[in-house]
């Protein structure tokens, strides 16, 4: 049976559900790889925790006004249904207020205590978010790809917080995330596709009548991770550890997605997302591990 989520037991409670909190846990991760690899292991604490602290409150505005324009669809899925405002928790209204709040607080600790370059990148993601990728879940099943762009931003926001500026390994980094989101959420796609069929959204596995299309886009961008993520090496940003750190990781990222090519099933879609979310914060350590050592 499908486990339906219980609205928030509190009001504070449902303010903190309001940002999104898993989805802050990622940004944060994406968020970190850039500023160290950015800064090249030479660390300033200060500046990285106003970084981490800027970045989180923007991502959570991001969630909070997404709340607020989806509260009409959230109602119609079983996944979102009990959110705080269809819930009736918390007011869109005074949602909204609190998201943009969030909003002018991020930036101005990125403005003022990090760098102009990383606050900027901070509000462009917002609204790529929130007025490119969201509408187009209603549109094209091509959002997947598009908001994978904001997705992958918070990198370079944590890159130039470091350095001030993006240099090409910038890039390869943006690119590793760009890739990695494709099949995380294909795989959320594939185990939500009912709920995302009752509120119309244009996501591959609803408008397709098998899930062909949806795997072989899952098996695409795992395989490309690979490649991509060993480019590091090649412009000597990360060593010989790294390399064979990322190489496992890749590999065993992509057989995880093999068993949906036999059965699209929800349990390996789930396998696939678990792998997903793991895949993040053991490539951090071992960039970690391959900077200090």
């Amino acid at each position: 049976m499908k486990r339906i989520p219980s609205p928030a037991k509190s009001t504070l409670a449902a303010f903190f559900e309001l940002t999104k909190p898993r989805i802050i846990i990622l940004i944060l991760i994406s968020t970190a790889l850039g500023y160290y690899l950015g800064e090249n292991g030479m660390i300033n604490n200060l500046k990285f925790i106003y970084t981490m602290l800027g970045t989180a409150v923007l991502a959570g505005a991001a969630g909070t006004i997404n709340h607020c324009i989806e509260k009409d669809l959230d109602i119609l899925m079983d996944r979102t249904k009990s959110r705080p405002i269809p819930a009736g928790l918390i007011s869109s209204q005074t949602a909204l207020y609190f998201g943009l709040v969030q909003s002018i607080v991020g930036f101005i600790v990125l403005w003022i205590f990090v760098n102009k370059l990383t606050a900027m990148l901070g509000l462009t993601t917002i609204v790529l978010y929130l007025f490119v990728y969201t509408p187009l879940k209603k549109i094209t099943w091509l959002n997947t790809t598009i908001g994978a762009i904001p997705g992958a931003m918070p990198a370079l926001g944590g890159w130039a917080a470091s350095s001030n500026e993006l240099s090409p390994n910038a890039w390869i980094l943006f690119a590793i995330l760009f890739l990695w989101q494709h099949p995380h959420f294909y795989a959320i796609a594939l185990m939500c596709k009912n709920d995302y069929k009752r509120a119309g959204f244009k996501m591959l596995p609803v408008i397709e009548k098998g899930n062909h299309r949806t795997n072989r886009q899952i098996i695409w961008h795992a395989f490309l991770l690979i490649p991509v993520s060993l480019y590091f090496v090649v412009t000597g940003a990360l060593g010989t550890f790294y390399f064979w750190g990322a190489l496992f990781l890749g590999i065993i990222y992509l057989l995880s997605s093999i068993p949906l090519l036999k059965d699209s099933s929800i349990k390996n879609a789930k396998l696939l997302l678990r792998t997903s979310v793991v895949y993040l914060p053991l490539l951090l350590i071992i960039i970690l591990i391959d900077l200090h050592f």
